[in-house]
């Protein structure tokens, strides 16, 4: 650990002499790119800095105790410089861990109806209410950029745009099948149902990202309609994009404005072609250990919402949580910190046997 901590010092050396070259923010790009590396690496070269000031200490204690007027400062010193290390070093092996690249980014969030019918379409509308209150307690911004809407409120599907600071970094984990288990307004005798609906988190990608060429795209356009026949637009202004390559089709209708739709359209597109080829880069590298938290997996069973018993389970960290209420209305930190923990646990656990 500390010959790369070494090796990154010197590297912390040399951009700062670089961000002091003349001239260097005639380049803007390069100088971002440059600011950039060295915010990363701050925190961690101070905290090394700050552990090689204890390890000192420690050795100036040690040469102390043989003196016998400076045994018992000695022995305090010591005893704090030892604690200072441990606690140090343990914040470097947190700072070190492999840092996902999409942490800092900007999301798009999908909700889907799925088994349940009417039932599921209303808990989707029940998850976008708390990811757009959890997102307001956080200062984020939230913009719809397509919706289905079901004639009783509900989403059949709906893709919301999450932006602020670090929001993938708290929400990754939100991607899979959220079961609900209450009894339905339509319900007339009472019964619980089980219902489940479907969560998936995407990283926004720039065009740096990731390129569409643009003669891979087929665009559509067709009428805008809503439920119940309602939002109806007269112009063709809802637009249809299909991929070809890969057949990934996305629809907007939300907006009065074609230009607009289709802006919405390309960057959920770019998105989905985004994670897709992660997806495909992690499959490829056959070492690449997945978390026991996981990310991504659509088809697995994270999180089921018990009404009757205001409680919520997070099956993969095996949390439970009788505030149900308090989760739906926003306050999910409970869960998403330990969330988090079980994933910085895995990768540590991970780096250990490496």
């Amino acid at each position: 650990m500390f010959d790369k901590l070494n090796a990154l010092a010197q590297r912390m050396d040399e951009l700062e002499a670089r961000l002091a070259e003349p001239g260097l923010y005639d380049d803007p790009s390069r100088a971002a790119k440059l600011l950039k590396e060295r915010n990363e690496l701050e925190p961690i070269i101070q905290t090394f800095r700050a552990c090689q000031k204890a390890r000192r200490a420690q050795e100036d204690a040690l040469d102390m105790l043989s003196d016998p007027d400076m045994k018992e400062l000695a022995q305090e010193e010591l005893q704090q410089a030892k604690a200072d290390i441990a606690r140090l070093e343990d914040e470097l092996k947190l700072l070190l861990l492999p840092k996902d690249p999409n942490d800092d980014k900007n999301i798009f969030v999908e909700i889907r109806g799925g088994a349940g019918g009417e039932e599921s379409a209303l808990f989707a509308a029940d998850l976008y209410r708390m990811y757009t209150m959890y997102a307001d307690k956080r200062g984020w911004q939230t913009e719809v950029m397509s919706a289905s809407e079901t004639e009783l409120g509900g989403y059949k599907e709906i893709v919301f745009r999450v932006a602020g600071d670090k929001v993938y970094s708290r929400l990754k984990f939100e991607s899979g099948v959220h079961r609900v288990q209450r009894v339905p307004e339509t319900e007339s005798q009472g019964r619980v149902h089980t219902s489940t609906t479907t969560v998936a988190v995407l990283p926004e990608a720039e065009e740096v990202d990731f390129y569409i060429d643009p003669k891979d795209l087929r665009i559509d356009t067709f009428r805008s309609s809503g439920a119940g026949g309602q939002h109806i637009n007269k112009t063709s202004s809802a637009i249809r994009v299909t991929h070809i390559p890969t057949n990934t089709v996305v629809e907007c209708q939300d907006e009065r404005s074609q230009h607009k739709n289709k802006d919405k359209a390309l960057r959920v597109l770019r998105a989905r072609l985004y994670e897709a080829e992660e997806e495909k880069q992690k499959a490829a590298i056959a070492a690449d250990r997945r978390s026991q938290v996981g990310t991504g997996d659509r088809s697995e069973r994270i999180r089921t919402y018990n009404f009757p018993e205001n409680r919520v389970s997070d099956h993969r960290i095996k949390l439970t949580l009788y505030k149900l209420d308090q989760f739906l209305n926003g306050d999910m930190d409970e869960i998403l910190d330990a969330l988090i923990a079980a994933d910085t646990a895995e990768k540590l656990k991970a780096q250990g046997e490496a």
